[in-house]
C-alpha cells in the first residue's frame, strides 16, 4: 500500500520582488495532525513563503500540493476553500465591527440565499469562542475593544469558522500570558488530535521544543534544514542554523555597582485608577530599570503614563529635578524622554516614509530653515544615528517597510538618539526580533546606558529582563511587589512574585 502523501506539499518555491530574491528554492511538507514549525531570523524568507502559502503572493517557479494533487493558489480566497487559513502577527481584524462579524466576514451565514445577521451568527461566533475556551468574549462587541490577546482569539475563531484542514499561526503568543499560552497550546493540541495541520512561526525557540513535532530552518531564503525532529535537536543546532554561526543568549556586562550621580528620572506616587497603584521609582544616567510582569500587570501603562500618553490619577514624573506637565506627551519629548512602544509598525514607524524621515521626525526644528526642509542635512544627521546603532541596510533613503524587525527597532532607537533623549523608555524592545538580532540590540541598550543614558524597561520575557537590567521592579495586578538588583533575582523568584505577589519592598 503507498504511504500516504503529505496534507501539503511545496517544493522549489521562489520569489523574487525588485533587488531581492526573497525564496530561493525552498521546499516544505507538512503532515496532517502535526506541528510543523518554521523558523528563521527576519529576513530569511518566512513571511514571504506563508504568504505564497497563504495565495498573497504567487511564487514565481515551484510547485504546491494539497493531499496529492497539484494546485495553485492565486488569491487568498482560493487557499481559504481548500482549508489553509493564516493568521498573521499583525492582525487583518476590522475594528469598528463586532466579533461576530469579524469571525463571519466575507462568508456570513446564509438561508435561502440571504445573508443572515444578528442571532445566527452571534450563536455560531459563541459557540466557536467556547471552543476555543474563551467563552467571556461577547460576539457582539467591538473588536476594538478588546485586548491584544482577545483579538488573536476571534482572529483564531475566524479560521476556525471554515472548514480549515492547515492553519498558519505567525508569532502567536507574542502578546501573549502564561496562561493564555498555554490555552493556545491547548488549542492547537486539540486542532492537531482531529488531524488539523498547523505552521507554526515563533521567535522563542523554548515554545518550539514545547509544541513542536518537526522544523524547518529558513535562512538566506532558502531552507537549510528540513522536518528536523523539534523536541530532540539541540537549541545550539538550531541557532547555529538559522544564524550560520553559534550565538549564545549571553547579556552585556553590567556595571558592578550602581552608576553615581542623582536620579535623572524620578516617579513620585504615580498612578491611574484601575490600571496601577502609586508607586515610586528612580533611574540614574547609566543604568538599566526593568519593569517585570505578567500581561496586564499595569507594565505598559506605566511607561505610557511616565512618557505623557496617559494622564495620571496621582503623583508626579520629574526629569532632572523638574516636574512634566501630566498627560503631555510634548513637555516629556522637550524634557529629554524618548519611547520605543510595544506596537512599533502601528504607533512609532512611519511605514511608508524612508529610515530618514523615520529617524528625523522628531528633531525637524533642526533641519528647517525659513520654512523649508534642508534634505541634505537631515539625511546627514540620520546617517550619523542609523550608523551608530549599525543599521543595516547603511542607507537611510529606503523605506523603513523594507527593513527587519530588529533594524526597524534600530530605526526608534536612532530617531532618540538624534533628539538627544536623556531617558530611554523601551517597551518589549525585541518583541518580534530574531535571535541573532537580540544580541545585537541587548549590546545597542547596554551601551547606550554606558555613555549616560537613563533606561526604563519592559518585557514579558522575564530572562530579558534579569539579563539587561540592573534593577528590577516586579508588578503584580497593577502593583509593585518587589524591588531588587537583577543579580539577587532568578526566573523562577520573579515568576513566584508575579503569580503569588509580596509585600512590597
Amino acid at each position: 500500500m503507498a504511504p500516504e502523501p503529505p496534507l501539503l506539499s511545496m517544493s522549489g518555491i521562489t520569489k523574487s520582488f525588485p533587488g531581492v530574491r526573497a525564496l530561493d528554492g525552498v521546499d516544505l511538507d507538512v503532515q496532517a495532525g502535526e506541528v510543523h514549525c518554521l523558523l528563521g531570523q527576519n529576513g530569511a524568507g518566512k513571511s514571504t513563503l506563508i504568504k505564497v502559502l497563504a495565495g498573497a503572493h504567487q511564487p514565481d517557479t515551484g510547485r504546491l500540493h494539497w493531499r496529492g494533487e497539484e494546485v495553485t493558489l492565486r488569491s487568498p480566497i482560493a487557499a481559504m476553500r481548500l482549508g489553509i487559513a493564516t493568521i498573521y502577527q499583525e492582525l487583518d481584524l476590522v475594528e469598528h465591527l463586532s466579533v461576530a462579524e469579524n469571525v463571519h466576514l466575507g462568508h456570513e451565514p446564509t438561508a435561502a440565499g440571504f445573508v443572515v445577521r444578528g442571532k445566527a451568527a452571534k450563536a455560531s461566533t459563541a459557540a466557536l469562542l467556547k471552543r476555543l475556551g474563551h467563552a467571556e468574549i461577547d460576539p457582539a462587541r467591538l473588536v476594538g475593544e478588546l485586548s491584544a490577546a482577545q483579538q488573536q482569539i476571534v482572529s483564531m475563531a475566524r479560521a476556525l469558522s471554515h472548514d480549515v484542514r492547515l492553519i498558519v499561526m505567525d508569532e502567536p503568543s507574542a502578546a501573549l500570558d502564561p496562561d493564555e499560552v498555554d490555552n493556545l497550546f491547548r488549542i492547537v493540541g486539540d486542532l492537531t488530535a482531529a488531524g488539523v495541520a498547523v505552521v507554526y512561526i515563533s521567535h522563542r525557540l523554548e515554545e518550539i521544543r514545547r509544541i513542536g513535532d518537526r522544523v524547518t530552518v529558513l535562512k538566506d531564503g532558502r531552507a537549510v534544514a528540513n522536518g528536523l525532529p523539534a523536541k530532540s535537536t539541540p537549541t545550539r543546532e538550531v541557532v547555529a542554523l538559522m544564524t550560520g554561526r553559534n550565538v549564545e543568549y549571553v547579556f552585556p556586562d553590567r556595571p558592578l555597582s550602581p552608576p553615581p550621580g542623582e536620579p535623572v528620572l524620578k516617579v513620585q506616587g504615580l498612578s491611574r485608577q484601575g490600571e496601577f497603584e502609586p508607586f515610586d521609582l528612580e533611574v540614574r544616567p547609566g543604568e538599566i530599570v526593568g519593569l517585570a510582569g505578567l500581561v496586564g500587570s499595569g507594565r505598559s501603562e506605566i511607561l505610557e503614563t511616565v512618557y505623557g500618553a496617559r494622564k495620571p490619577t496621582s503623583g508626579q514624573v520629574l526629569v532632572e529635578g523638574r516636574p512634566l506637565k501630566p498627560g503631555s506627551v510634548r513637555a516629556a519629548v522637550r524634557a529629554g524622554l524618548g519611547l520605543a512602544p510595544e506596537e512599533r509598525k502601528a504607533q512609532a514607524l512611519l511605514m511608508l516614509e524612508s529610515v530618514t524621515r523615520n529617524v528625523s521626525v522628531s528633531s525637524m526644528s533642526r533641519f528647517s530653515r525659513g520654512g523649508w526642509i534642508d534634505r541634505g542635512a537631515e539625511l546627514g544627521a540620520a546617517r550619523a544615528a542609523t550608523r551608530e546603532l549599525s543599521l543595516r541596510p547603511d542607507n537611510p533613503s529606503v523605506p523603513v517597510r523594507t527593513l527587519s524587525g530588529g533594524n526597524q527597532q534600530k530605526a526608534v532607537l536612532a530617531r532618540w538618539l538624534l533628539r538627544g533623549c536623556k531617558v530611554l523608555l523601551l517597551d518589549e524592545p525585541t518583541r518580534g526580533v530574531d535571535v541573532g538580532a537580540r544580541a545585537e540590540l541587548y549590546a545597542v541598550i547596554r551601551r547606550l546606558a554606558d555613555e549616560g543614558l537613563a533606561v526604563l524597561l519592559v518585557s514579558s520575557e522575564v530572562p530579558e529582563v534579569l539579563g539587561l537590567a540592573d534593577r528590577v521592579l516586579v508588578l503584580r495586578e497593577g502593583r509593585v511587589v518587589h524591588t531588587a538588583p537583577a543579580r539577587e533575582l532568578d526566573e523562577h523568584r520573579v515568576l513566584d512574585l508575579v503569580m503569588e505577589g509580596s509585600p512590597a519592598s
